[in-house]
């Protein structure tokens, strides 16, 4: 599953449990983008990345409860997730 992300907002990407992550950034963004482990709620447990350049992407691994992304400013960011057996 993908999610395009354009605005600051809170986005439910996916829900369960999630091996990996992908973060992509389309175009550099001035703010920050906070990575969940949750269904619920705005406070980081994986981690914050700020100010990142265009080009750039972030992987992260294992997550049980579901993956939502908080971003604090207008982005252009791609988060797909991916389950055990290919992309979800």
């Amino acid at each position: 599953m993908y999610k395009y992300i354009t605005t600051a907002t809170t986005t439910q990407v996916d829900t369960g449990r999630i091996n990996k992550v992908l973060i992509t950034v389309n175009a550099a963004l001035t703010g920050t983008i906070t990575v969940i482990d949750n269904i619920a709620g705005t406070t980081a447990n994986v981690g914050i990345i700020t100010n990142p350049t265009v080009g750039t992407r972030y992987e992260y691994w294992d997550f049980i409860t579901g993956v939502r992304i908080v971003t604090s400013a207008s982005c252009d960011i791609t988060v797909n997730t991916m389950s055990g057996y290919g992309v979800k």
